[in-house]
């Protein structure tokens, strides 16, 4: 069961919880980038998620019409057929969709998870985003009332950013200040509007000075302490124990103690993207650097096939990135934790 079904999926997200670990979920841009997460799962005997941003999907699409449906559709498809042949369960989740790209994006993937169910199967993704932190808290909440109804429907869970991420992913860009934190006020409107299951299971990205990308120490401030506080004034007003599946983007470089609070918090799933691109791509400037005169045709020579072969310095990118998924297991404790 390579690819987990609605009900594994579940199951995956009730387990990290209950065992206070998270599933890296890592964005691929490419069948080779989605062989690399794949192989860092394996080697760590983690499960996992596999997820594909609105950039991402326009990549997949080619550059001819950068078509984000078909891009996304096409990669997880091959996920579908590759995935068999790893020993562990991975899930593939659609990242970051703002409001301007849900209808050339998440709400034609719902469709096409909706056709599949009703003819009696399981839905190509097992879970969406929609991020709607650059709209009102009330308006964000009313469009996922909707998304949220649409895949429960179909067997999917939602996942939702209710306040601002810093930094910029994809075109969607935030200030690094005061707002990038959830109040409980928030997570109780959240609460008010989506439920705490009852309408359908989604998971929570809330903010705690979260930021995309890696910047310098003393240029954010992480307070993963705040997830505690968020859950504890739902709990209370609600009267249900740890009622999110929290969400922590912005993971890469973050610090041991800053991941290890924000499990102990409830964090099921951390995103990690510039850390794994750094990965893949550091071991090719390697590469290309050492064998200059090979990669390229100087003076006139005809340099040499082996290493301008895609296929050499291909495989020493995905093992590059293979290597930091198995080191974000392992940080994010799913190490040997894989559904057997």
């Amino acid at each position: 069961m390579p690819i987990a079904t609605p009900e594994v999926y579940n199951e995956m997200l009730d387990r990290a919880k209950a065992g206070k670990f998270a599933y890296p979920a890592i964005n691929v841009t490419s069948t080779q980038t989605l062989h690399a997460a794949l192989r860092g799962f394996a080697e760590a005997e983690s499960d996992g998620i596999i997820q594909i941003s609105t950039g991402g999907a326009e990549f997949l699409g080619g550059q001819y019409q950068k078509e984000m449906v078909t891009g996304a559709v096409a990669l997880a498809e091959f996920a579908h057929i590759v995935a068999e042949k790893y020993p562990v369960t991975v899930a593939l989740h659609t990242d970051h969709c703002p409001k301007d790209k849900l209808d050339g994006y998440v709400r034609p993937l719902l469709a096409v998870s909706e056709e599949r169910v009703r003819a009696g199967g399981n839905p190509l993704f097992q879970s969406h985003m929609w991020d709607g932190s650059a709209e009102t808290l009330a308006d964000n909440l009313a469009i996922g009332q909707e998304l949220l109804e649409r895949a429960r429907a179909a067997k999917i869970i939602l996942e939702v950013e209710i306040t601002p991420t810093g930094g910029e992913e994809d075109g969607v860009s935030h200030e690094i200040n005061d707002s990038l934190y959830t109040t409980v006020d928030d997570a109780i409107r959240t609460a008010e509007a989506l439920g705490l299951g009852e309408k359908g299971r989604y998971l929570l990205a809330a903010s705690f000075g979260n930021v995309h990308g890696v910047y310098k120490p003393g240029n954010v401030v992480l307070r993963p302490d705040l997830l505690k506080e968020l859950s504890d004034g739902v709990a209370a007003k609600f009267g249900k124990a740890s009622p999110f599946d929290f969400v922590f983007h912005g993971g890469s470089g973050s610090t041991a103690e800053e991941i290890a609070t924000a499990l102990e918090n409830g964090v099921v799933k951390m995103n990690l993207d510039t850390d794994t691109q750094y990965a893949f791509t550091r071991p090719v400037a390697d590469h290309m650097f050492r064998n200059y005169d090979g990669v390229l045709k100087v003076d006139g020579e005809v340099g040499s096939k082996k290493t301008y072969d895609p296929r050499t310095w291909g495989k020493l990118a995905e093992a590059g990135m293979a290597r930091r998924v198995t080191e974000a297991c392992g940080n994010l404790r799913s190490t040997g934790t894989r559904i057997k």
